[in-house]
């Protein structure tokens, strides 16, 4: 799964939760309201009643509020070490296919000096086939080490999302 659908799968879980919470919240006032309409003939001891739950219910919505203004400036923090992780890598890659690419030049030039200097064809096509044979060893190898470096590099990179996507998926999992 790509780093982008990860994302916006975490984005998800987080929308709904705050969707479920904000219905929570909704249906707490809404029953306070409705306990407040019916509940006028009862007088004084029945609206510190109702104080005390509209307080509790605030409190418990100023601190569902907070927890996900926490928890969405952990996801941002996250994904920007994902990012800076990913940048950095990117750049290490680079400068890998950059050496490999220069590497191959270098070789590059030493077959053309190589083949100036061949007195028959056979001695050609023998030169020709050993650098053909050494170009494609070395990229197999090479591609083998960046794809190896790839696969690290998003495996760091992901790790601080995942890591998130965990934590949400066991603060919702205790709250439902």
């Amino acid at each position: 799964m790509s780093i982008k659908a990860k994302t916006a799968q975490a984005v998800e879980i987080v929308e709904g939760a705050v969707a479920a919470s904000a219905a929570t919240v909704a249906k707490s006032v809404d029953a306070t309201v409705t306990n407040l309409k019916g509940d006028l003939n009862k007088a004084a001891a029945d609206i510190e009643i109702t104080q005390t739950k509209i307080t509790v219910g605030m409190e418990k919505a100023m601190k569902s509020a907070e927890e996900f203004v926490a928890f969405g400036q952990g996801n941002l923090e996250a994904y920007m070490k994902a990012s800076q992780i990913w940048t950095a890598g990117m750049q290490d890659l680079s400068k890998q296919f950059a050496a490999t690419a220069q590497a191959s030049f270098t070789d590059t030039i030493a077959s053309f000096k190589a083949f100036s200097g061949v007195k028959s064809l056979k001695d050609a096509v023998d030169l020709q086939t050993s650098f053909a044979r050494a170009a494609i060893e070395k990229s197999v190898t090479e591609s083998g080490k960046l794809t190896d470096a790839s696969l690290k590099l998003t495996e760091q990179a992901m790790a601080p999302i995942t890591e998130r996507v965990t934590l949400a998926v066991e603060k919702f999992a205790k709250a439902a």
